[in-house]
This record gives structure tokens, C-alpha cells and sequence, in this order.
């Protein structure tokens, strides 16, 4: 019966909150993690689960080890226990339960983790770093120029179909998180990668199976996947000689700390982004005032006098 609830909630997801397909994966893999858990309890219908059940379950997962023995990110604790709590409202908002045994379920609490955007001049090396000689290469210089031009995630990036970018507007359609759309404006140098792909590079990968895909694989010409997009931006930042780690969502971080640091709104930054609420555009503005004082206290002359410094002052000013 669990097996049953958790599939018309997975249909619910999909079919009444139109989230993406990949979202929609995630819970389904929380919820037969969860169903498993239920099952070795003896619990068949998940009406009749209680606080101690749920709270059991998430601290099942904060004791998990991957395959290299290391512990599960605390982000992965609470995006389950979100997930669970999610199923069992929706259990409640269709009279299949009479309460939320999700309530009294503490939270665990999150390390203050801040996005570690690139500086600048590693940005501008990693999007210089694939040649244009052939057509791999010129796909991957669009691909990382409009990553970083537009801020996109991933799932966006790939998604891309050839008539959401308009270059004579100078600007992408993108199809966010719960199928919202927005536009973001694209510069000169992503204007003219994906111009230079469209004409001297896509053509020659293209195949059937392209159909209306922006950014295609060398393999059968199909729609380039996530993971082919994560390796794209390894090798290319490799090649550029940078040594931190740098993912598709490193350029999204990088793109937002740049904007706001040469001065943009951040409801602006938030549209751009696609963010749902101000306060997770937010967390990029701490990233922007700890660059502030790191550049302020190395910069200045007298932000850090050294304590010999301050004793010899103290001293020549007694009487």
C-alpha cells in the first residue's frame, strides 16, 4: 500500500506541480529508501506512521556511508526528511491520514556553506580554454559562454532548444525549476559563440535524433547530457590551469558574485537567476562583503597595524 500512495504522489508531483522530471527523480529515490525503511518496520500504510517512525528514518540516513565510507552531507539528511514530510501532507490534503506525523520532527541544522565563486580572470581562462578548430570545440565554447553570459543551471543549459536563443534580441528563453520560463539577456561574446556554433559547428554534429537541441553530443548528435556538460567544464578547466573544482554550478555562482560586485540589484540577480524568493539570491551578497573586507584589510594601510606597531605608539605617547 506505501508502494501505491508514493506513486500518486510521484503523479501528483508531476501532473499537478509540473515539476521537472529530474526533481521528480530525487523523491523518488528518497521515498523507496523511505518505503524500505517503513517495510522493515512492518508498516504497511503509511497512515499509520508515527513522529518516533519519521524521526527514525532520518536518523538512519545521517548514519549512512557512501561507497567510499564517507558520511552523507547534512543537505542530504534534510532534503529526505523534506521529501517525507512533503508525501505525508499530501497524505493529509487527500483524507488518506488524519495527521502529519512529520510535525514534531526536528529539522537537523545546516553548516553555513557559502558558494565559492571563480575570480574573474580564472572565468575569462576557462572560457578561452576550448579551441574553436572543430566542432567539439566550438560547441563547448558557446556551451560555457552561455552558462556564464545567462547564470543557468545544468538542467537548463542542456534543455536549451535552438529557437529559445534569440541572438538579433540578444537574449535566452529558459525553462526553470517547476516549468517557469524566463529571459535572460546574453553579451557580445556569447552572442557570437553560439552564432559561430550554430553556423560552423552544430550542422556538422547534427543528426536525426538532433531534432530541436541546442547543444548536441559528438556521439549520435542527441541532446548533450548533464553529465557530458560536468566533464566538458573539467577538461576545459584543467586544460586552464585552474585547480579549484569547477562545476556547471561553480559558473552559476560565479556569474551572480560578479553582477552583484560590479554593482547590481540583487532582486535584479534574482530574476535573473530564477530564484523563487530574494532570501536564496541573498546568501550572494555575504559572499560579496567577505570579498569586501578581505580586499579593504589587505588593501588598506592602516586596517591591520601590527601589534609591535600599536605597543610603540602606546609608549611614545605616555608623558
Amino acid at each position: 500500500m506505501v508502494a501505491s500512495q508514493i506513486d500518486r504522489f510521484l503523479d501528483h508531483l508531476t501532473v499537478e506541480r509540473g515539476l521537472s522530471s529530474n526533481t521528480v527523480s530525487s523523491y523518488r529515490r528518497d521515498l523507496r529508501r523511505y518505503a524500505a525503511f517503513l517495510e522493515r518496520r512492518s508498516i504497511s500504510d503509511a497512515a499509520v506512521v508515527r513522529d518516533e517512525d519519521v524521526s527514525a528514518f532520518v536518523e538512519g540516513v545521517s548514519r549512512l556511508r557512501r561507497d567510499d565510507g564517507r558520511a552523507y552531507r547534512a543537505t542530504t539528511v534534510v532534503r529526505a526528511l523534506s521529501c517525507v514530510r512533503s508525501f505525508h501532507r499530501f497524505l493529509v490534503r487527500e483524507g488518506d491520514s488524519a495527521e502529519d506525523p512529520t510535525t514534531g520532527v526536528v529539522r537537523p541544522r545546516l553548516p553555513r556553506s557559502l558558494p565559492r565563486p571563480l575570480p574573474v580572470d580564472d572565468v575569462m581562462r576557462l572560457l578561452e580554454a576550448p579551441r574553436p578548430t572543430d566542432p567539439k570545440g566550438v560547441r563547448d565554447r558557446a556551451l560555457l559562454e552561455t552558462m556564464y553570459a545567462a547564470g543557468l543551471r545544468v538542467s537548463e543549459l542542456v534543455g536549451l532548444d535552438v529557437d529559445d536563443v534569440d541572438l538579433e534580441d540578444g537574449s535566452v528563453r529558459v525553462l526553470g525549476k517547476g516549468g517557469k520560463e524566463r529571459d535572460v539577456p546574453l553579451g557580445r561574446y556569447a552572442r557570437e559563440a553560439i552564432g559561430a556554433y550554430l553556423t560552423g559547428g552544430r550542422p556538422v554534429l547534427a543528426t536525426r535524433r538532433s531534432r530541436s537541441a541546442l547543444f548536441l553530443n559528438q556521439r549520435d548528435g542527441g541532446r548533450l547530457t548533464r553529465q557530458a556538460c560536468w566533464n566538458a567544464i573539467r577538461e576545459h578547466a584543467g586544460a586552464a590551469g585552474i585547480r579549484a573544482r569547477v562545476t556547471p554550478h561553480t559558473l552559476r555562482h560565479s556569474f551572480a558574485t560578479h553582477l552583484l560586485e560590479g554593482g547590481a540589484d540583487v532582486r535584479v540577480v534574482q530574476e535573473l537567476l530564477g530564484h523563487a524568493s530574494v532570501a536564496t539570491t541573498q546568501v550572494y551578497t555575504l559572499v560579496t562583503n567577505e570579498h569586501l573586507r578581505e580586499v579593504y584589510f589587505t588593501a588598506h594601510p592602516r586596517a591591520r597595524r601590527p601589534a609591535n606597531d600599536r605597543a610603540r605608539m602606546r609608549r611614545g605617547s605616555e608623558p
